[in-house]
């Protein structure tokens, strides 16, 4: 059943607290070049892969040590996809806010902000939910 590779998901819970506070300061400052760099971290997670997204290196680097082995894993499909959502709006508020079209850019990182303080605040991933709904629903799996 498994798409990816299986991760601890408390990188990615650690990654989405890290995302809140980034977003949230770039709402707060509108200063668009830590968009951009939030926006590169989504697209290594995205489009590289989990284990060599910044937030991924520095929770395995300074914090997994201090925890104990995970008790469960998760698969890494969705994560990703999430990834790849946060990317998109990531973008968009970036280059809104770098033209000077800043409702864009605050709307674009709101919705990023939102979907990161879910999984950080209450371990939901919105992006992950999405990808499994799409999942469910594709003509692909229709057929199988």
């Amino acid at each position: 059943m498994s798409a990816g590779p299986a991760v601890d998901p408390r990188g990615p819970r650690f990654a989405a607290i890290v995302t809140t506070v980034v977003l949230a300061v770039v709402l707060v400052t509108q200063w668009w070049p830590l968009l951009a760099l939030q926006t590169v971290v989504f697209a290594i997670g995205a489009f590289v892969g989990l284990k060599p997204a910044p937030y991924s290196v520095l929770y395995r680097l300074a914090i997994a040590p201090r925890l104990g082995p995970p008790t469960e894993r998760e698969d890494a499909a969705p994560l990703r996809f999430a990834q790849a959502v946060g990317f998109v709006f990531a973008l968009v508020g970036t280059i809104g806010f770098a033209t000077g079209v800043t409702p864009l850019g605050v709307v674009a990182t709101a919705f990023a902000l939102f979907a990161a303080f879910l999984n950080a605040a209450f371990n939901y991933c919105l992006g992950c939910q999405m990808y499994l709904l799409i999942k469910r629903f594709s003509p692909a799996r229709a057929s199988s």
